[in-house]
């Protein structure tokens, strides 16, 4: 979450919901009051152009932070996804599932856009979005925004949390498998858990984000190296479809459906990047930064999904990194480096987690006291046990990430930019418009609560089963 001015609790409660709600009460009862008022809104406001950022990032130095922050752990379990849908209906649903995303990013972009044209502020958060939003639809709507921006956070942060346990859980196994080769004894991968607990308090103490930024460069630069080798192994030998289903059996689909939105989204991060932005229009658009970078990788997730199941078959693992050849000292070369560099980023995966639970909630609970310091590294370490205590109950790679694939992103990243839109638009559409509004954006909230409710049994199911099996 953004650290400017515009994206802490007093923006958005001072600006936000005090003069919004009395605004919108108002004029909910007779709409085209409403839509009056609206036409009066200042037509020359330029929410774009009001922002004052310190260091604004460019066009390019967006798209690479995008990229960033979606390709991770996700992408090495898209094999694994692929092998539960079957290598047809992954490539099909990958990219139809890219699609679905990348427009409702775009929804939820320019919901924030009209929303601070018409409120005459600069930017927004998700939250505030969220809130603004329902303050401006139906009566109904509008009595449900209280609580519609600590919904919000509560997803994100579960969302993040979730993030960190995989972390935890990709680089024990990844050291579990270098550990096993060069030992007599294979190692219990919570004891490599339990070695890396202490480094990761140590690394989320850390509570300024420049000092993490030259982590997350060097963390970059391990990945692409690490990445190309991984293709080096997949292409090595002649790929082929025998023995693989290109429609795998349907029982399959939610655990796929929940990899694949975990990999593709980065809805906690679409917000603040656009809002640092030094050219923000050039976000959206055809050709714009959004475009190009979810182009890019729902292409890398297609292919990094459908070349590793198509080369390690059923055999394949909730990373692509523990079907390595482990005798091959480049191959351990490979889960050694990605382990590092996942390892020296958990402290940017968890900065959203800490951000949203102690200046959101716990710091604002305290109020001054001398002792505030020492809650706050209380606080970050008590997130880091939580990651690390989930993890060690169940070590289970590919399903913590359909789990709050299915869970989290289901909300954030179909049924909440939906619900924003239907909300932000409904006093000025009427006729054709007001019914494809409806109808679109209904359809988007069904598809979120159906994979939210069936990804999120079908984990959790595999999940008990998992840990009855242990």
């Amino acid at each position: 979450m953004s650290k400017n001015g515009h994206n802490n609790p007093a923006f958005v409660n001072d600006v936000t919901d005090k003069p919004l709600k009395k605004y919108s009460l108002e004029l909910s009862e007779k709409g085209e009051k409403y839509v009056a008022a609206l036409k009066d809104v200042d037509a020359d406001y330029n929410p774009y152009e009001n922002r004052q950022v310190e260091h604004p990032t460019t066009n390019s130095e967006t798209l690479f932070h995008l990229l960033k922050g979606s390709l991770g752990t996700g992408i090495l379990a898209m094999p694994n996804a692929f092998k539960n849908a079957g290598y047809i209906t992954g490539s099909f649903g990958t990219i139809i599932i890219g699609l679905i995303c990348t427009y409702c990013i775009h929804q939820l972009i320019k919901a924030e856009y009209e929303l601070c044209r018409r409120k005459k502020i600069p930017s927004m958060n998700y939250p505030a979005v969220a809130e603004t939003a329902m303050l401006e639809g139906p009566t109904i709507f509008q009595k449900c925004s209280p609580i519609i921006g600590h919904l919000v956070n509560t997803f994100l942060l579960i969302y993040q949390l979730g993030t960190c346990c995989v972390y935890v859980v990709f680089v024990s196994s990844n050291i579990k498998s270098v550990a096993d080769y060069y030992l007599e004894t294979p190692v219990d991968v919570r004891l490599c858990m339990l070695i890396i607990l202490l480094p990761l308090i140590l690394i989320n103490w850390v509570r300024n984000l420049k000092y993490l930024a030259p982590f997350s460069t060097l963390a970059n630069a391990i990945t692409m190296v690490s990445f190309g080798i991984i293709c080096y192994y997949i292409f090595r030998e002649p790929v082929t479809t025998e023995g693989k289903d290109d429609f795998a059996p349907l029982n399959g689909f939610p655990l796929f459906f929940g990899t694949v939105l975990f990999a593709l989204e980065a809805i906690g991060v679409i917000l603040p990047l656009e809002n640092e932005m030094k050219t923000p229009k050039h976000f959206g658009g055809s050709c714009g930064v959004l475009n190009v970078a979810m182009t890019l990788i729902v292409f890398l997730y297609v292919g990094m999904g459908l070349f590793g199941y198509l080369y390690y078959g059923h055999e394949i693992e909730g990373s692509i990194t523990l079907n390595l050849p482990s005798k091959d000292v480049l191959a351990q070369c490979v889960k050694g480096m990605l382990a590092f560099a996942i390892f020296i980023t958990h402290g940017l995966a968890c900065y959203v987690a800490i951000d949203i639970t102690w200046n959101d909630y716990v710091a604002q609970k305290l109020g001054p006291q001398r002792k505030k310091l020492f809650w706050e590294y209380a606080v970050r370490t008590g997130l880091v046990l939580v990651t690390f205590l989930l993890a060690v109950a169940i070590p289970n790679l590919e399903l913590f990430i359909s789990l709050f694939g299915a869970l989290c992103l289901s909300a954030l990243g179909l049924a909440f930019p939906a619900l924003i839109q239907i909300s932000t638009h409904w006093y000025t559409t009427k006729g054709i418009a007001k019914a494809w509004l409806l109808s679109s954006n209904f359809v988007l909230i069904v598809v979120g609560i159906l994979g939210l409710v069936i990804g999120t049994y079908t984990s959790l199911a595999e999940i008990i089963a998992t840990f009855t099996d242990d």
